[in-house]
């Protein structure tokens, strides 16, 4: 992992233009915080692209989903696409339903994303290869890695496939991260919070693989850490202890 990403973004403090779920926005918000990045949440069609202009990246979630929303983020997405800035669509619970399939199918014929994240359920829907799915929760097995592969070719994107190994596809790379804690699964959120900072990872300046890679890899470590405390009981202990993990420097897990 390049350490310099996660500082730099601690230095930048990269404002990210969330178009989020209801769900998670006050975690995510705390999450990106803590990590060093500024967040905003606006989904409005009036401000969409206002806001995309002012920002350094744009997050778009698609977990609570209406059709209100689509519009302005497509707004969001290509403005940003026009500046040159990173997109990062998060296709939560794509599979569920034939709406969400729909516009997702319609954000990604006019946006182009930086890099898709999403498990492996919801990134092989995108590609039309089968995954068992339950909700938003990718309960199947299959091969992820030619699913990711798959995903990064056809979108001409980086692929951020999550799951207990994440596996990151560029153009030229295939990457596979193990660290990461099991509690995570039991966390709402938890996967929306690593799109908002894999987001702010890739407002840096180094290459894209280093990027994603930084952003999981410090991500699995912070939850890591946090589980190991012994004050963590659960859940419910957990995320207090993991947002302040987020803020942590890489020094600091390593001595502890």
């Amino acid at each position: 992992m390049n350490y310099s990403i996660i500082k730099d973004v601690g230095k930048k403090q990269p404002l990210i233009h969330h178009l989020t779920n209801q769900v998670v926005m006050n975690f995510t918000a705390n999450g990106l915080l803590a990590f060093g990045g500024a967040p905003i949440m606006a989904k409005a069609e009036e401000e969409a692209k206002d806001m995309a202009t002012v920002a350094d990246g744009v997050l778009i979630n698609i977990g609570t989903l209406n059709l209100s929303e689509v519009s302005a983020m497509i707004l969001a997405g290509k403005t940003a696409n026009d500046r040159n800035i990173p997109v990062v669509l998060d296709p939560v619970g794509v599979v569920a339903t034939p709406f969400r399939s729909s516009m997702m199918k319609k954000i990604l014929n006019e946006v182009q994303p930086t890099a898709i994240k999403g498990n492996a359920s919801e990134l092989a829907h995108l590609v039309d290869i089968p995954w068992k799915s339950k909700g938003v929760e990718s309960i199947g097995d299959g091969d992820a890695e030619e699913v990711a592969i798959k995903i990064a070719k056809t979108y001409k994107t980086t692929a951020v496939l999550t799951g207990k190994t994440d596996i990151i596809c560029t153009s030229s790379k295939l990457i596979h991260n193990q660290l990461g804690n099991e509690l995570l699964t039991k966390i709402t959120g938890a996967g929306c919070l690593l799109g908002s900072i894999l987001t702010a990872c890739l407002t840096t300046k180094h290459s894209i693989d280093q990027q994603a890679l930084a952003a999981v890899s410090f991500y699995g470590l912070a939850a890591d850490y946090a589980a190991s405390k012994p004050e963590v009981k659960g859940p419910g202990t957990f995320i207090p202890h993991f947002i302040d993990a987020l803020s942590m420097n890489i020094e600091e897990f390593e001595r502890r």
